[in-house]
């Protein structure tokens, strides 16, 4: 079993999945193919800004671009590159290629390739080269997920708190204190707001705390002005 990969000075290297797998640290290299621009495609490859590593992650579908943004705000996450290996097997009628189109590092160092769709059913091609990259992952103690559909509500609330990610909208450390403190118990997120100041200066700050996890809400629902909001430390 071999994969191939672009080290970090561009040249493209194969080697044993077994050895690469445990020694290469896939989510420091760049994409190695390019995602095509399709005609008749409603989104064009683009890349995200991840608040995880502060580095472009490319993407190249509408699927994928959903999936590098939960997995931005995904605790478990440490690390994401799309599309940074190609594993390559033997079959009877010659060899096989599959390029995964995010690798993840999981807090705990464990490595993660992933596949995205925007389908509940996989293709049998899909669901036969999912069963072997399964395998192959397994066999090098990693894991393979294949990401599909996610509920409209959550999507549309973690897009939402997406757009506050960036660091300047922290607030600095007497707000993110205010905020610890105006929701150590669960309260409606206007009220907990009006008690801490102006809504212009405290909302951007309150969806930054959402986004990283320092403030949570029930982001299956739809959000609103009496939703309620906690600190974590509460939960």
């Amino acid at each position: 079993m071999d994969v191939l990969f672009r080290a970090a000075v561009g040249a493209t290297e194969c080697s044993r999945w077994s050895s690469a797998a445990a020694e290469v640290v896939f989510e420091s290299c760049p994409p190695l193919k390019p995602f095509p621009a399709r005609k008749g495609k409603r989104l064009a490859p683009g890349w995200w800004w991840s608040a995880t590593t502060g580095r472009l992650v490319h993407y190249g579908s509408a699927a994928m671009r959903l999936h590098v943004m939960l997995l931005d705000r995904d605790p478990r996450v440490s690390a994401l590159a799309a599309r940074p290996l190609e594993l390559r097997w033997p079959v009877p009628s010659g060899m096989r290629t599959h390029a995964p189109q995010l690798m993840l590092r999981l807090a705990d160092g464990q490595g993660v390739l992933a596949d995205c769709t925007g389908r509940a059913e996989l293709s049998r091609r899909q669901r036969s080269v999912a069963a072997v990259v399964g395998e192959i992952c397994a066999a090098a103690g990693w894991r393979y997920w294949v990401l599909g559909p996610v509920d409209p509500v959550y999507r549309r609330n973690v897009t939402w708190l997406a757009g506050y990610r960036h660091p300047r909208h922290h607030g600095g450390r007497l707000l993110a204190a205010a905020l610890q403190g105006a929701f150590v118990e669960p309260a409606p997120l206007w009220e907990g707001v009006r008690r801490i100041g102006d809504p212009l200066v405290v909302l951007p700050a309150l969806f930054h705390a959402l986004w990283s996890g320092r403030l949570a809400a029930d982001l299956g629902a739809a959000m609103h002005e009496r939703m309620p909001v906690w600190a974590q430390a509460a939960a």
